[in-house]
């Protein structure tokens, strides 16, 4: 992702007119609404592009536990977590990671 640093011409508002300034103040105004717009529309095609990712994983999982069920049934389940294997793992991840145990030294 490049970095866009913006540097006000400041030779050209210095020597600027007070309409001028507005006129420049107002097209600022707008591309910054218009930034703001184009952020909104990102994210929320962030979300559906992350949800049906999650969608899928789900589906994937699904499938897996009912063709385990079908080959092993009576198995108990134990609590069995998450292996983490998946693509969509990382998104919006909600799981607390578990405390880390100290080592004793002998």
């Amino acid at each position: 992702m490049s970095q866009f640093r913006p540097q006000a011409p400041w030779e050209f508002l210095l020597s600027a007119s007070r309409t001028t300034l507005q006129s420049y103040e107002l097209s600022r105004l707008a591309h910054a609404a218009n930034l703001r717009k184009e952020i909104g529309e990102l994210l929320d095609q962030y979300m559906e592009e992350s949800t049906s990712a999650m969608l899928a994983r789900w589906l994937i999982e699904q499938r897996e536990r009912s063709v385990l069920s079908a080959t092993i049934p009576e198995t108990p389940d134990l609590g069995a977590s998450h292996n983490g294997n998946g693509a969509s793992d990382n998104v919006l991840a909600d799981q607390i990671p578990l405390p880390r145990t100290p080592r004793r030294r002998s």
